[in-house]
């Protein structure tokens, strides 16, 4: 790299570094320009520098330093102003460079540096020494400090050796005594497993002769358990077989003597009904009347059957109800389901059991309502409406059954009409005796 002196007519003439400046001495120079920069006008400073014009030396050292470098080897003008302020700042090392015998003791760096930024006769040569100088330093300090280094590890090395001696002996003693106590844990323990095994042993004996006199016992108890079960069990059967013939004696009269008395009434209600319907005249039958003919007034038989009610007619139901001791079974569920089966359960029920009690009070007839206990969650709590008997059957019997036993119960000859569509119902009420109605026969005479 070729560097021209800008220091005025004393300068050498241009000279020649073979070689970059030096770590060191950069630093210096560096710094230099950072502490006269301060002393110079923004208009005295290079364009490129003069951003840098408010900061403090440090700062410039730091951020600036490679522009004022690069500043200072170009710009002449420039490095002249430096060397002004050096030599105002360092006379003695600048007069010295300047008569050609720098000061033995100064900091080579130092010598160099403002060699560099002066550019007397031979600075090369300063700058060249300076640098090797300062490498010989930099290396002499790093061979001190691996030699310091190297007796430090070395004294850590002998202090760990004696450590590691120390620390080896403490562990066989620990040892020795570790094994003695070993030995003796081992003859405690093979003493102690005698004992536990010895122990074990009279414990499966001791537990056999429990778990004999347990099974004995248990048998014992066993037996008289299933001897009392037997006894119970029989005594309750004849408890259950003496109040099955109470019940017998007391019932059977009673239901029988309550069937007779029904059928009874229905006779005695039918043959007056009998006669309100014949209106019998209170005299005896005149032989006259007794031939086949066609009075004035009176219905023809083509009459008679004109007048015949279609199954379907709520009318047949009102005659069916008319008949003495008429009692009509109601297939709850059936009926409401047919009728409003948008409606809740509950309100179903209240509906259906508020108009047959009306129809109970306009015929006089016994009417029973049977629902499926099956279709609750839990027991209703409801009051009946007056002359409507209401039934649920019980957890596993359908409403269907529970019809054809209160069909069965009837007397023969009273008339039991049954509303429901299940046509098994139907059939089967009607094997009994009863009279099948459709729902919807009902529905329309309760409307």
């Amino acid at each position: 790299m070729v560097e021209t002196t800008g220091g005025g007519p004393q300068d050498g003439a241009a000279e020649v570094l073979d070689r970059p400046l030096p770590d060191g001495v950069r630093r210096k120079v560096v710094q230099i320009v950072a502490d006269g920069f301060g002393g110079l006008t923004v208009a005295e400073l290079p364009p490129q520098l003069r951003q840098y014009a408010r900061f403090t030396p440090n700062r410039r050292a730091k951020f600036a330093g490679n522009a004022m470098a690069a500043a200072l080897e170009t710009d002449p003008l420039f490095r002249q102003r430096i060397g002004e302020k050096l030599r105002e700042s360092q006379p003695e090392l600048t007069g010295a460079l300047d008569s050609g015998s720098p000061p033995p003791a100064a900091d080579p760096l130092d010598v160099a540096a403002a060699a560099y930024v002066l550019r007397p006769p031979g600075w090369g040569k300063l700058v060249t020494a300076a640098g090797e100088e300062a490498q010989r330093a930099d290396a002499e300090r790093a061979d001190e400090e691996t030699r310091a280094e190297l007796e430090r590890l070395r004294a850590e090395l002998d202090r760990a050796r004696e450590h590691t001696r120390s620390e080896t002996e403490r562990l066989r003693a620990e040892l020795d005594a570790a094994k003695k106590e070993t030995d003796s844990l081992h003859r405690k323990l093979r003493s102690a497993l005698a004992d536990v095994k010895r122990g074990e042993a009279a414990l499966r004996k001791l537990r056999g002769e429990m778990e004999a006199v347990r099974a004995e016992g248990q048998a014992q108890v066993s037996a008289a358990e299933s001897e009392t079960r037997r006894l119970r069990a029989r005594l309750g059967e004849t408890e259950a077989a003496l109040e099955a013939a109470r019940r017998a004696a007391r019932e059977g009269r009673s239901v029988e003597d309550m069937r007779v008395r029904l059928l009874l009434d229905t006779v005695l209600d039918a043959a007056q009904g009998l006669r309100r319907e014949l209106a019998l005249p209170p005299v005896s039958v005149r032989p006259a009347e007794t031939v086949d003919a066609v009075e004035p007034g009176r219905m023809t038989p083509k009459d008679i059957a004109a007048r015949a009610l279609s199954e379907d007619d709520p009318a047949v139901l009102d005659q069916l109800l008319a008949l003495p001791q008429a009692h009509l079974v109601v297939d709850g569920y059936n009926v409401t389901k047919t009728g409003y089966p948008q409606m809740p359960l509950e309100k179903q029920r209240l509906r259906l059991l508020g108009q047959l009690a009306q129809l109970a009070a306009q015929t006089g007839a016994e009417v029973t309502c049977v629902f499926d206990g099956a279709e609750l969650a839990a027991p209703v709590l409801l009051a009946p409406p007056r002359g409507v008997r209401v039934l649920f059957s019980k957890p596993g019997v359908t409403a269907d059954e529970l019809i054809r036993q209160l069909v069965r119960a009837e007397p023969p000859g009273r008339p039991v009409i049954v509303a429901s569509t299940d046509r098994e119902v139907a059939d089967g009420v009607a094997r009994a005796g009863a009279r099948p109605v459709a729902s919807a026969v009902l529905l329309k005479r309760l409307s």
